[in-house]
This record gives C-alpha cells, structure tokens and sequence, in this order.
C-alpha cells in the first residue's frame, strides 16, 4: 500500500511537472486559449444567435457586414457569423471524432502487432503498408465520390467522412505505438508482470498503454488539425460535407466566383481566418505538449 501511494504521488507530481512545462510556453499556451475559444464559439454561441443557419432572407442577398449582421449574409441571405459557428461545430466534430477513431484503432492494433509479434505483426503491419501506400487524398476523393453516386443522404454523410479520415489516419499510428511497445515490453515492470501472471488483455491494456499515453496526447493532438485540413478540403470539392450543412470548407467555397472573391471578401474571409488559425492553434499546441511530455525535446 505504502509502494502504491508513494507511485500515486511520483505519477502526479510529474504531471504536474509536465503542466508547469507546459505553461511556460507561451504560444502554446495561446493555442490552447483560441482552441478553447472556438469551441465555446462552435458549440455555445448558436445557442444565443438570432439567426438560423439555413433560414433564407431574400432581401438581405450579400449584404456587407453591418450593426444587424456582424460579418454580412452571402447568396441566399443567411447570416455568416451564425453559418460560421455551426460550420466550426461540424469541422472541429470531424477533426475530434476521426482522430479519436484513429487513435484507438491505431493503438490497439499497434499494441497487439508490439507484443506478439510473429505472424500476427506481419499481417496487422502488412496490412498498414498497404494503406499507407495508398495517397490518401486522391483515395478519400473517390471515396467521397462513391457517396455522391451513391446519393448517400446528407444526415449521414458527416458521420462516413469521419470514418474514412479514420481508415486513412490509423496505420501510422499504429506503428508509432508498436515501436513503443517493442521497446517497453524489454522493461523491468514486464519481467514483473511475467512473474505476477499477468494476462496478455491486462500487459497490453493495464501496463503497456498507458505508458504510451504521452505521445499519444501529441499525436492526437497534431492529427486534428490534419482532419481538420482534409475534410475542409473535400467540403471545399464538393465531396465532404455538402449545402446546405455548413462546414468552413463549403463556406468558403460558396466563394468561387471572381466577382464575390473580389467584391464580397465577408464570404470567404471569415471561415478561411477561422480554418487558418484553428490549425495554427491545434499545431501551437501540440508543439507545446510534446516539448512538455518528452525530457528530450524540452529547450
């Protein structure tokens, strides 16, 4: 008992280490606060707009910003600043929920590839290459393509583009975390696990995961910003989400004639700005999370 507080404690009192570390950056702290802030923005601030995203207003057709509409309306009348929120709910849902997919498809079968080894290696990382050999770009746009034939329905389309971002994000995962597995598995605490008599579930999901959690929280954190980028860029084809759902990269694409990108800069600056310094923040931050997480990397 005595053992165990005393790990409880060295555990906290490093993370509180890796906190302290982590606060000194200031970009990343910076990142961390605009994250937060478009969140709130995304998810709390349709709750208290005025306007529906899809309600139409034939006399207010690409309206300038104004006292009544902060950032201007575009084609159809509706209100930007209230698409933009709604459009940050749906690209950050999908950037979240893709990675997190990725990361425990990639963990799990990374881990089990680390620590059996053998056939059972070869077949989850033969099977990773392949995936990985694929572009993934050109292989989501047929994809996205496939749907569109298929006249998939809008309701369900936000959830497959989170799944094929998931099957294109895991196997690079996967062998980040069976590299750490095949080093942590030579460790002293294993030999101990051996002894103990411990079962293979226990190994892999008790002792050998969760010391891979540090780099996952950076990997995690860096890949949104990757979904992030490449569902805005199928939304901004046409083949992601599609109108009259809005997501940043269909926003900005609303914007795809020489008149409105010249005359009518409030239809694509806004989610362009948002997408822009979204990435930044979420790559601020995850710089600042692997500088904290990994001795080596601290300055």
């Amino acid at each position: 008992m005595l053992f165990k507080n005393k790990l409880e404690t060295k555990t906290s009192s490093l993370w509180k280490q890796n906190l302290r570390h982590f606060k000194k950056n200031k970009f990343a702290l910076g990142g961390f606060f605009f994250i937060v802030f478009m969140l709130l923005f995304s998810f709390v601030g349709p709750l208290v707009s005025p306007y529906l995203p899809d309600k139409l207003d034939a006399l207010m057709i690409n309206t300038p910003p104004n006292f009544t509409h902060w950032m201007g309306t575009d084609q159809l009348g509706r209100d930007i600043l209230t698409r933009l929120m709604f459009g940050g709910r749906i690209s950050l849902t999908i950037g979240i929920a893709s990675m997190t997919l990725s990361v425990i498809i990639g963990t799990i079968m990374g881990a089990i590839s680390g620590f059996y080894g053998g056939i059972i290696d070869n077949i989850i990382m033969r099977f990773a290459d392949i995936l990985m050999s694929i572009p993934s770009l050109p292989l989501l746009i047929i994809l996205s393509a496939l749907m569109s034939e298929w006249k998939i329905p809008q309701q369900y389309r936000l959830y497959i583009v989170m799944l094929m971002l998931s099957l294109v994000g895991w196997p690079g995962l996967a062998r980040l975390i069976r590299g750490q597995i095949l080093s942590l598995k030579e460790q002293s605490f294993m030999d101990a696990a051996e002894v103990l008599g411990l079962s293979d579930r226990t190994k892999i999901f008790s002792h050998l995961i969760p010391n891979t959690i540090p780099l996952l929280i950076v990997i995690a954190t860096l890949g949104v910003a990757g979904a992030i980028l490449t569902e805005s860029a199928l939304s901004f084809l046409g083949l992601g989400v599609t109108p009259p759902t809005a997501s940043w990269g269909n926003m900005i694409d609303a914007a795809n004639s020489f008149m409105d990108f010249q005359k009518r800069p409030w239809l694509w600056i806004p989610p362009g700005a948002a997408l822009l310094l979204t990435v930044i923040s979420i790559n601020l931050m995850g710089d600042g999370l692997r500088d904290a997480l990994d001795p080596k990397m601290r300055r």
